[in-house]
């Protein structure tokens, strides 16, 4: 039986949790969220966000992590023998994420190559969706894309050659390389936005405030969902990561320090992407809620026309952009592969490198679904799904557990007290057992309110417009089967490993 690993230093666990947080989200969700909610008013709503849910689970996902020294699932089941489930449902999600995230990195790969003779020619989504990715309809599969298989391989033997290394000779010594290089790429790349024609009416849209907009109850939802999705937290990264702190860690200043690094991060995204975004405005002489998008759209298909249009440095500008896409989604990548390589070590008493290879490379033959010509819409329907009813939902039902169920916020906040120098309150209490609760339950609400009223009426439109059937088995299955697999796992038995053995947290009495 292996010991527990620990990270090197505080700065290494604080680049590791702040490389999860800081992922492809940040770069092409943010600014099309903010704008469309507000402009600058959106940051009101936004810093509320990020003290009332963002931090306070940050803390306690650190806490419990720290406390209880387990993957995801170990930790609920030492928190409480029932929930271990919780831990795996939270896993899960995670699994299917990497499948598909791995894929979009490939593509950046593939990107920074294309931006060096700017291969996308004048018509960019022509090109991502015909020439390169050769789509196919909805649930087919159509045979492999090569010019994704290739470098989703390349992303694989990266990842997992990473993982492979250890917590801290591998993933501590990987994001101290990508996250100072993903910041110094991208202020180059603001650098440069910033100083293009149009540039300032880019940021002037991105930064006035509509100040009615923060009475619109969506808007707020949508602060707590930008919040929710960008800081990797409620689906088993974080507690992962924080159980590798040695005994004597700042959990609550490390919170702060990850929580407004991940927003510095996303505002410095808006005025790179605005900033650009203005440009092209300008340049086709239209306004600048003309031209913005968000998601793949604005990475492979947006962001190429504007390049094309650069005065000077074309290239160059294309292949910065598209590294700094590789960075932050191999970093991201990463933490998300972690939950489960822990999980399976823990659970089955295997050593690291075996996790590594059975889970990894599980993870990587999935994922060659989404590398064939079918694997845009596979991917599209996965991404909306699993966000939506997986993280949120994972979300909703960890919070009620650990505030209403269990009610250990009282002793999560003594441990978290008595090893920090930020103490926590009131504020953190209210936050995590009234507001986050109510506001990520009205959300779930809305959203299984609209999409099952879609599920079998196409003429009112299932997401994308997508047949039902494929929006049954590639949608719905996909979010539900990552809560079943989860039940399921909680269900074999624990291997003699340190979920019996070892005495490392001061409270194991639930789990024995």
């Amino acid at each position: 039986m292996e010991t527990r690993s620990q990270w090197g230093t505080r700065a290494g666990f604080i680049l590791a949790a702040a490389g999860s947080a800081v992922g492809l989200g940040n770069i092409w969700r943010f600014p099309a969220t903010a704008f469309e909610n507000g402009g600058g008013a959106f940051m009101v709503p936004y810093l509320v966000a990020l003290l009332t849910a963002g931090i306070p689970i940050l803390i306690m996902e650190f806490t419990m992590g720290h406390k209880y020294k387990g993957s995801a699932p170990l930790t609920y089941k030492r928190m409480n023998r029932k929930t271990e489930w919780i831990g795996w449902w939270g896993v899960l999600v995670a699994f299917v994420i990497s499948t598909y995230y791995a894929v979009i990195v490939a593509w950046a790969i593939m990107y920074s190559i294309f931006s060096f003779n700017l291969n996308w020619g004048s018509d960019p989504e022509a090109f991502l969706t015909g020439d390169y990715l050769q789509t196919a309809a909805a649930g087919e599969f159509g045979g492999f894309v090569p010019g994704v298989l290739i470098p989703l391989i390349v992303v694989w033997l990266i990842v997992l050659g990473v993982l492979y290394r250890g917590v801290k000779k591998g993933i501590e010594m990987a994001n101290r390389i990508f996250i100072p290089a993903l910041i110094v790429v991208f202020l180059i790349i603001v650098i440069r936005a910033v100083t293009l024609p149009g540039a300032f009416e880019g940021l002037n849209a991105f930064f006035t405030p509509d100040f009615s907009s923060i009475w619109d109850g969506q808007v707020w939802v949508a602060a707590y969902g930008q919040i929710f999705f960008s800081m990797s937290i409620a689906f088993a990264i974080m507690i992962t990561y924080s159980s590798y702190l040695p005994k004597k860690s700042d959990i609550t200043n490390n919170a702060f320090i990850v929580g407004f690094g991940n927003s510095s991060f996303e505002l410095l995204c808006g005025i790179g992407v605005f900033s650009v975004l203005g440009f092209m405005a300008v340049q086709q002489g239209v306004a600048v809620e003309d031209v913005v998008a968000g998601g793949v759209g604005l990475a492979f298909m947006v962001f190429p026309a504007i390049i094309n249009e650069f005065p000077a440095l074309n290239e160059l500008f294309g292949f910065l952009f598209f590294a700094s896409l590789v960075l932050a989604g191999l970093s991201s990548l990463i933490s998300i592969i972690e939950t489960y390589v822990a999980g399976l070590a823990d659970k089955f008493n295997i050593s690291r490198h075996k996790a590594v290879v059975f889970g990894g490379g599980f993870a990587a033959l999935v994922s060659l679904i989404f590398a064939t010509r079918g694997g845009l819409n596979f991917l599209d329907a996965a991404d909306y799904f699993i966000n939506q009813f997986g993280v949120a939902f994972v979300g909703l039902v960890e919070v009620v557990l650990v505030a209403w169920v269990l009610r250990k916020l009282g002793e999560f906040k003594e441990h978290a007290n008595g090893i920090s120098d930020i103490r926590l309150g009131g504020w953190w209490t209210i936050s995590l057992g009234l507001i986050t609760p109510v506001v990520l339950g009205y959300t779930m609400y809305d959203l299984f309110r609209t999409n099952l009223l879609k599920l079998f009426d196409t003429e009112n439109g299932n997401y994308e417009g997508y047949p039902d059937a494929f929006i049954l088995y590639g949608g719905w299955f996909v979010a539900g089967g990552a809560l079943v697999v989860g039940i399921i796992m909680a269900l074999f038995k624990w291997k003699e490993s340190r979920a019996v053995n070892e005495n490392e947290t001061q409270n194991t009495g639930e789990a024995k």
